[in-house]
Parts: structure tokens; sequence; C-alpha cells
């Protein structure tokens, strides 16, 4: 079993534990009160709340050791891609940035830029074992989150239970593996070697067959179909109803999309 904070409570204890100081508190708190805001109502694709994902983030980089304004971002780092901010959008802007700087303040903010605009893919994995962020630099905090939140994504074999299983043990054999040595090198010992426990678990893992396939996940793929996102789903209250201005963008979009589509040429 793993011992990482999944509530607010949980990780607000661990930080007083570990020593950090009451601006670290306060900064911390900040960061939490506007990630209930983003992630009311929303699901990880293995059905687990957004916010425990992002609390269990945070609490590794606590764990870690990690600067306060790192664990704030760490709780926010997927405020651009997966946050609802009333816009329909998951993406980042301008606005967004201008008004979750006005919260947390230009550097929690910046993390979670970088965090969103940084790319995290097979290549870009592999080339970090020969060059590394120089230490105290932006990218280097952007790397540990980044370390933080595969380990969160893999507790508990949690990612099993995202309805693609062989695919996400495909993507450790293939590359992710590579993030043991990354922690290793970038001074986290602890942390490589837990990403290397649940690695292995995920990988020699089998869940019972209640958990198999699209019967798994019949009421994620609603939602999913409902806001488009691809890892994760949004089930909005009963009394939800998007705005307007919201819905028309998107009936425009799809519009666009569409004439887009019918003068594609064929591949």
């Amino acid at each position: 079993m793993y011992s990482y904070a999944q509530t607010n409570i949980q990780l607000f204890n661990q930080l007083q534990e570990a020593g950090y100081e009451h601006a670290d508190l306060v900064c911390v708190r900040d960061a939490y009160t506007v990630a209930m805001r983003l992630f009311t109502g929303c699901f990880r694709q293995s059905g687990k709340t957004f916010i425990s994902h992002l609390v269990g983030t945070a609490s590794i980089l606590a764990e870690s050791r990690a600067p306060a304004s790192t664990v704030a971002a760490g709780l926010l780092h997927s405020a651009y891609s997966h946050g609802e901010f009333g816009t329909g959008e998951r993406s980042i802007s301008e606005d967004k940035r201008k008004q979750l700087t006005l919260v947390v303040g230009p550097k929690i903010e910046h993390l979670v830029a970088q965090y969103t605009l940084s790319p995290w893919d097979e290549q870009t994995i592999s080339a970090l074992l020969n060059s590394f962020p120089p230490p105290g630099s932006v990218a280097r905090e952007v790397l540990l989150i980044r370390l933080a939140n595969e380990l969160e994504d893999h507790l508990d074999c949690a990612a099993l239970y995202s309805g693609a299983p062989e695919y996400r043990r495909g993507v450790i054999n293939d590359y992710l593996f590579q993030c043991i040595e990354i922690a290793e090198k970038l001074g986290f010992p602890a942390l490589a070697s837990t990403l290397s426990r649940a690695f292995e678990e995920t990988l020699s893992n089998e869940l019972p067959s209640a958990f198999h396939g699209e019967n798994s996940n019949l009421t994620h793929q609603k939602a999913v179909h409902l806001i488009g996102w691809k890892s994760s789903f949004l089930f909005p209250p009963a009394t939800h109803r998007l705005r307007l201005k919201v819905r028309i963008s998107r009936i425009f979009r799809r519009r666009f999309l569409a004439r887009i589509g019918r003068f594609a040429l064929p591949l």
C-alpha cells in the first residue's frame, strides 16, 4: 500500500508534519481552493475523482521535499488542459492565465503553464536521459511534477482501470520505464524506487473480469461523449446547463470541422 495523500486534509497534515512554513501552507491551501472550483464533477478515466489525483500528485511532491510553489503547481498541473473555466475550452489561453495568476501568483502559474506547453512523449523522455535541465530551473521543477504525475497515475494499478490496460502496459514497456532512471538522475532515488514498483505492479497484475473492457466503462463513455475528453470526463450536476455562448461556439466549431472534413483529400 502507498501512503500518499488523497484528500486535502491528509495533504495539509502531511505538509505540517514535514515542517513546511505557514506561508507555504497558505500557498498550497489557495491552490487547492482553485482546484475545487476547476475540477468539480471531474473524474479520471479510471473513475477516480480528478481532485484526488491532483492531491496525490502534490503529496508525492511534498514527500520529495519540493518547494511549496512546486507542490501548489502539482495541485493545478492540469488546470489548463482539464479545468473548467466556464468557456468550454480545454486549452491554455491568456485569459485563463490571467485568472490563475490573480489567485496563485505568477510563479506558480508559470509552472502550470510550462507543464501544459512542454511536450511529454517518447522522444522527449528519451532525450532527457542525455540532457537534463539545469538545477534551479523552471524546466527542472516541471520535470519533477511530470514524474509525480506519472507515479500518481500508476499507483494501485490505476492505469489498468482506464479501459485500455494493454495500451497502458505497452506505453510503460516502450518508453515510460525511462522515468525511473530520470528520477534517479534528478536526485530522487525514493521516487525512482516507487515508480519502479508502481510500473511493475501495473505490468504484472490482472484485474477481475468485472473491470474489463467496455462493460466497466459504459457510464464513462457517455460522459466522454458529452464533454469530448480523451483521458478524463465530467459528470455535471443535474441542474448544470452550458452557457449560451459556449453552446453557440460548439455549434460553429462542429460546422467548421464538418466543412474541413468534406474537402479533405483522401489518404
